[in-house]
């Protein structure tokens, strides 16, 4: 008995030194627990507004532990700035996520590192200049997918229904164009589990089991609960793909690639001679996945956040509509290089996406090496939390941060104006490859519902819930709006 009392207060003597040197070794912040970090403060859930407060005591940068996994937070657009940009070569590894790791083991490019990363990327943004971005070709299949959804709210008449599904399948279908090569009907069962497969992960990162997983991953791989959900419908996404691969292979042609998974075939074939292995099958249904999740979740998430914000402010909806009809007439289709002239419009669709701050916290990056940021000490394999959020209601870059205001876009003269800290689509080398795709989603997809439609609350509701789903992503509630014919 008196051994093992004193091999357990040895052990704990020990914990306590290590974790004490390994506190001084990065930016100071509030004091953690053993094995539980500061995650506690926060109900396991990084909430941007209790990491803004705490900069307050602690400054723009300072450390959280994610149970003993150290996270320094970067608050404010300058701070931010220097971390992404100025820092680029240090801070764009992305650490081993326990979630992502037992998930997909970091494949892809979201959650690559290193060579892999570079040669995913480039050739990401190969095969989507080939596939038309920023082309007609490109834009003619999103107008095609926004007069789809057009179609599908006439079809109910003015009635309340909820928007955020008719949204998805119009949205997700432009991104399975870019992967598949084809879209899927409304009806579609497969597209339907597709979609709620992407949902489920999307929101469960950002959730307390999501947060328990990473600080106590040893115990939550051993334990029930909605993670196992997760890996289910992963797995479920993960066989799609490969009915999708392997249809690719049937009718492929190598001299024609008319999709994602056609350009990846090409790099596979030529892989023999790859000595890193950067293009390999587990990495092509990884890559499909981080286009589908980056090409829908947020954009749907978006409209949503829109229709909310027109619905508390009609006179912003009535705006948009007649600068619509004064500069493009009745009914004119939306081109995206109509954004040039149509500022008003364009303005409160970059509003929506800062007011939304959808994704307050880019995905975390790592420090490679021992460094200094700021003057503070950093030390290798330290993960990094660049508080978008922080930027995007900074009282320092807009003048009302906590309200609504197309403004924050506009001049004097009523010109729009984008700022250097619209930083909704993140910066640095770890930019959202989708931005521009996004971009143009975003700016049609609007348009053309405010066009045809005058949106309105059901008979009877008065009330607007705000508050939003934490996961990931910032999410609305389930709602529901009528679409009136103008």
């Amino acid at each position: 008995m008196v051994v093992v009392l004193g091999l357990a207060v040895f052990l704990l003597v020990w914990f306590v030194l290590r974790f004490r040197n390994a506190i001084s070794k990065v930016p100071p912040g509030p004091t953690p627990l053993p094995v539980l970090g500061n995650m506690w403060m926060f109900g396991f859930k990084l909430k941007f507004e209790k990491l803004i407060e705490l900069s307050k005591t602690y400054g723009n940068v300072y450390t959280l532990w994610m149970g003993h996994t150290p996270v320094m937070v970067v608050n404010g657009f300058h701070a931010v700035k220097e971390a992404l940009v100025h820092h680029a070569d240090v801070f764009s590894e992305r650490p081993a996520v326990p979630f992502f790791q037992d998930l997909c083991h970091s494949e892809g490019i979201i959650l690559s590192n290193g060579e892999t990363w570079k040669r995913q990327r480039r050739f990401a943004l190969m095969a989507l200049r080939n596939l038309g971005l920023g082309k007609k070709s490109l834009e003619w299949r999103i107008q095609n997918e926004a007069f789809r959804l057009v179609e599908l709210f006439a079809a109910t008449k003015g009635s309340a229904v909820d928007p955020q599904p008719l949204i998805a399948a119009c949205v997700s279908n432009v991104i399975s164009w870019v992967v598949f090569g084809h879209g899927f009907s409304f009806e579609d069962i497969r597209f339907h589990q597709l979609l709620k497969a992407s949902e489920t992960i999307a929101y469960f990162q950002g959730t307390v089991w999501g947060r328990l997983y990473d600080s106590l991953p040893w115990l939550m791989r051993r334990l029930p609960g909605p993670h196992k959900n997760v890996f289910k419908e992963y797995r479920q996404v993960s066989d799609f793909v490969k009915e999708e691969i392997e249809i690719h292979r049937e009718n492929w042609t190598p001299d024609e690639p008319q999709d994602l998974i056609d350009f990846y075939l090409a790099e596979l074939s030529k892989s023999v001679q790859d000595e890193n292995m950067s293009f390999k099958e587990e990495n092509v249904i990884q890559v499909v996945f981080d286009f589908f999740m980056a090409g829908s979740e947020t954009t749907t998430a978006t409209l949503a956040w829109a229709f909310l914000y027109l619905l508390a402010n009609p006179d912003v909806q009535d705006q948009v509509k007649e600068e619509l009809d004064a500069v493009l007439g009745l009914n004119q289709p939306v081109n995206y290089e109509d954004r040039t002239r149509l500022h008003y419009t364009n303005a409160v669709v970059h509003e929506i996406q800062r007011y939304a701050n959808l994704v307050p916290g880019a995905i975390l990056h790592a420090c490679k090496r021992d460094t200094t940021f700021m003057g503070l000490p950093v030390s290798k394999g330290t993960a990094i939390y660049p508080n978008l959020g922080s930027v995007l209601c900074d009282p320092e870059q807009w003048e009302t941060p906590q309200q609504f205001n197309p403004g924050h876009f506009l001049n004097q003269d009523g010109k729009f104006v984008c700022k250097e800290s619209f930083l909704v689509f993140g910066t640095g080398p770890r930019v959202c490859l989708g931005e521009r795709l996004a971009r143009v989603e975003l700016f049609i997809f609007f348009t053309s519902l405010i066009q045809t439609f005058k949106f309105k609350l059901p008979e009877g509701v008065t009330q607007i819930n705000m508050d939003s789903i934490i996961g990931s992503m910032r999410q609305p509630h389930p709602f529901k709006i009528c679409a009136v014919a103008r």
